[in-house]
């Protein structure tokens, strides 16, 4: 009896242990450099192109402004970080090209195929391989790759661009610093959550949570506990079955083991995990129907592929924030690198890491839905009701204490200019001046489902969430005389000491929100066949424009309008939006204009490039250079084969679209009193408005605004994904129905993104907790009846 009981304490602080691991997300991930000496040799000669080592210019205030233009690449390190992305992390269908390019560039016949005469040299004898290349001559070949004519080289000249640029500006050392910060004028990390963060960890010597008592009692003084709020409810999935199994019974939840015959030591037996409802997936969607399911007494498994950041164990650096919260490390793209596609991938999904724009679902949107699609929900008290309780629970609201640079910017040259301009709707405090929160949100103040449905889902003591497992199939089965399948569970994955493991969730209703990238290619490996599943997807494609405002001086002050004298990185990120080409009284397919997150890794991969030296002048100017965007309602659509494989093709209204906010964009700019403007066009062409005439100045806004964006000249970025199973009442059309049901398999619903009708037109996340909201409130009645027909029977 005394043996059993330590065994039961033991497994007891295991459950503790496990879940303490969980705080830090993961750990930041290593990846090793697979690459050939030959590839390495092509690769350093390729980096140190894009970041040579150069005189510094002459007026150079500081010594960290000539380490900078005097460190390339291949003294960073830059090069062996790529080469282990591109070896473990890089998921893309042409990838295997860059690998047989890199190494066609170490011969000197490749060099010559790829690179033609400018790769020849005067001398003896005359082929050479890229690398022998002069650093002169590799520059004028690398800047054609970009105005190449074919496809492939400039798809080349991007992945190659995108990925070095970006390790080389977030990549940082044993102190979390990069070497080119002090002189880009970028601080890194918040300065006050550094300051907490070392205040917490001098508190918590050992990094852990506080205790059940301290928390509670910290509630009851109204404060915060640091560690987030979910702490008590995850389950560290990547733990001895014991461990897991006894957590899991803690939480309430049905479990059986089932014994392998041959078991291996670094191999846990399959755990059966019972409940009423398998969500996954905890992003808006997932969170929301989680939440509401949990709340109405059903027991509640949540699988997440991502990992939990707890606040305390944020890092708000931008490299290794990519690569734990956002899909694919940030650097996915779709098949003809044609659009940059962000997505997150952590617990709260896109809620936790995106830019807090709340806005309702637009009046001429449900209308279209509605009447076009013939989807009465939209039109329904329900979906009223729904938008309401979402808005409410994350605490939407429009005031706003201080604003940054890039919104002050914004709303001043639309205010000259005449343009409408709107405060922006968000679901942070008025006083939240954060510019960090595409990397998780430090105090809370940001209400993504961690800090709301997820909190009421633990708090209701009926749901739990498991991260890092993936989903790989949803169980189903046919009874005689059914026309549909019906669902039964899931079947998930997960490493566990190196070793793949595989455990099954037996629920009466699964609900599936992976995100608009993920969940058709679950279905699809989940047997169904409806030829609606991965297509019609929307991607909100957006186009850029800069304009750089110089450091206020006694001489030459900011103009009189708060927050143009700060930082671009600085302050909340979405403050005020413009709808001057929305066009929602006309076709409803426009674009709306509003301002990004561009810390110096994205900044210096959406700039262009035109030179080694030039692309430092560009990020020595960086904090002060403001961005404002269009985001385009689009009608072009693509197609999801998986995840990392994805075809989209912008349409020429799209484009036209973009065009016509691109015009604005830039007139924008210069009326908010930018020196210099300039978009993304990889001809790298600005204007310094103060000292061209308004004729010039007329000629560069029409030149650049009507420049080609679907030819791979200009980066195009995407944060929206959506569509891709998209709702409807008639099966030949669409994936689900109006309650998000599948149309071939019963009990299986879809709650996210992918079930948009067509594209939204503005920032999601209100839409799809609206729509998950609905889907949620369907499935409750679905296991009230269920309930009662077992009771009966």
């Amino acid at each position: 009896m005394e043996n059993r009981e330590q065994e039961h304490t033991l497994i007891e602080l295991g459950v503790v242990e496990a879940r303490q691991e969980l705080l830090n997300g993961g750990g930041r991930q290593l990846y090793l450099n697979k690459l050939s000496s030959r590839e390495m040799e092509s690769l350093i000669a390729i980096s140190d192109t894009f970041l040579p080592s150069v005189e510094a210019p002459h007026n150079a205030a500081h010594a960290y402004v000539d380490k900078f233009y005097r460190t390339s690449a291949s003294m960073a390190g830059t090069p062996h970080i790529v080469g282990g992305l591109i070896s473990e992390r890089l998921e893309h269908p042409k990838l295997w090209m860059v690998r047989v390019v890199l190494w066609l560039l170490s011969t000197w016949f490749g060099t010559f195929i790829i690179c033609g005469l400018a790769s020849m040299s005067n001398h003896f004898p005359y082929f050479q391989s890229f690398p022998q290349v002069s650093p002169h001559k590799r520059h004028e070949i690398v800047l054609s790759w970009s105005l190449s004519y074919f496809s492939l080289i400039r798809m080349l000249f991007r992945s190659l661009k995108l990925v070095t640029l970006l390790v080389f500006f977030t990549q940082v050392d044993e102190k979390n610093e990069n070497l080119t910060w002090k002189a880009i004028g970028y601080c890194g990390p918040d300065p006050d959550f550094k300051t907490l963060y070392r205040a917490n960890k001098t508190a918590q010597p050992n990094g852990y949570g506080r205790s059940i008592y301290e928390r509670e009692q910290e509630e009851e003084d109204g404060r915060e506990d640091f560690n987030g709020p979910l702490y008590r409810g995850l389950i560290n999935i990547k733990r001895p079955r014991e461990v897991v199994a006894e957590a899991l019974r803690l939480s309430g939840f049905s479990i059986s083991i089932h014994s392998r015959k041959h078991e291996t030591p670094n191999s846990s037996s399959p755990l059966i995990i019972r409940c009423d409802a398998v969500v996954i997936g905890s992003g808006s969607g997932g969170g929301v129907a989680a939440g509401v399911l949990a709340k109405a007494g059903y027991k509640v498994l949540v699988l997440e592929k991502g990992n939990y950041c707890a606040r305390s164990n944020l890092s708000l650096l931008e490299g290794p924030t990519l690569d734990q919260m956002y899909l694919y490390g940030g650097m996915l793209a779709t098949d003809d690198t044609g659009v940059i596609i962000l997505a997150g991938s952590t617990v709260g999904g896109g809620s936790t890491i995106n830019w807090s724009a709340s806005i309702r679902t637009p009046q001429h949107v449900r209308k279209e839905w509605c009447d076009q699609h013939e989807l009465e929900l939209f039109d329904s008290q329900l979906y009223k009701e729904a938008m309401d309780v979402v808005c409410e629970k994350m605490g939407v609201q429009s005031e706003i204490y201080e604003e940054g640079l890039n919104n002050a910017v914004l709303r001043r040259g639309c205010q000259e200019l005449g343009y409408p301009v709107t405060d922006m709707p968000r679901n942070s405090q008025p006083k939240h001046y954060c510019g960090w929160c595409c990397f998780g949100c430090k105090d809370g103040r940001k209400k993504g489902t961690a800090e709301t449905w997820l909190v009421d889902m633990m708090n209701s003591g009926n749901g739990v969430i498991l991260p890092g497992c993936e989903a790989i199939k949803v169980l189903h089965n046919r009874k005689k005389g059914r026309a549909r399948s019906t669902a039964t569970g899931v079947a998930f994955e997960f490493e566990y000491k190196g070793v793949k493991e595989v455990f099954m969730v037996e629920s009466k209703v699964t609900i599936v929100a992976c995100g608009a990238l993920s969940t058709p290619g679950l279905l699809k490996r989940s047997g169904l066949k409806n030829p609606n599943i991965g297509k019609n997807l929307h991607l909100h494609p957006v186009a850029m424009a800069w304009g750089h405002f110089p450091e206020p001086t006694p001489l030459s002050p900011s103009p009189g309008c708060p927050g143009l004298e700060k930082r671009s990185y600085e302050g909340e990120i979405m403050t005020v939006m413009s709808t001057v080409v929305a066009d929602s009284e006309g076709s409803g397919y426009g674009a709306v204009i509003q301002t990004p997150s561009l810390h110096p890794g994205m900044f210096s991969v959406v700039m262009p490039w035109i030179s080694g030296p030039d692309m430092k002048d560009r990020m020595i100017r960086y904090s002060r250079t403001a961005h404002i965007f269009a985001l385009a309602r689009d009608k072009g659509s693509g197609t999801i084969s998986s995840p990392s494989t994805i075809s989209y093709q912008m349409d020429e209204t799209d484009e036209e679209n973009l065009k016509r906010g691109m015009e604005k964009l830039l007139r924008i700019l210069a009326a908010a009193g930018a020196e210099e403007i300039g978009t993304h066009n990889c001809n790298g062409r600005s204007i310094n408005v103060k000292k061209v005439s308004s004729h010039a100045f007329e000629r560069f806004v029409k030149e650049e605004s009507s420049r080609a964006l679907r030819d791979l000249s200009t980066p195009v970025c995407s944060a929206h994904q959506m569509g891709s199973c998209r709702m409807g009442v008639d099966p030949r059309s669409s994936a689900v129905n109006q309650m998000g049901e599948t149309w071939e398999v019963e009990g299986l619903y879809v709650a996210d993104t992918s079930v948009f009708p067509t594209a939204l037109g503005v920032n999601p996340m209100v839409t799809v907790q609206a729509i998950a909201y609905s889907t949620a409130k369907s499935v409750v009645e679905v296991l009230r009846r269920k309930k009662k027909e077992t009771c009966a029977s």
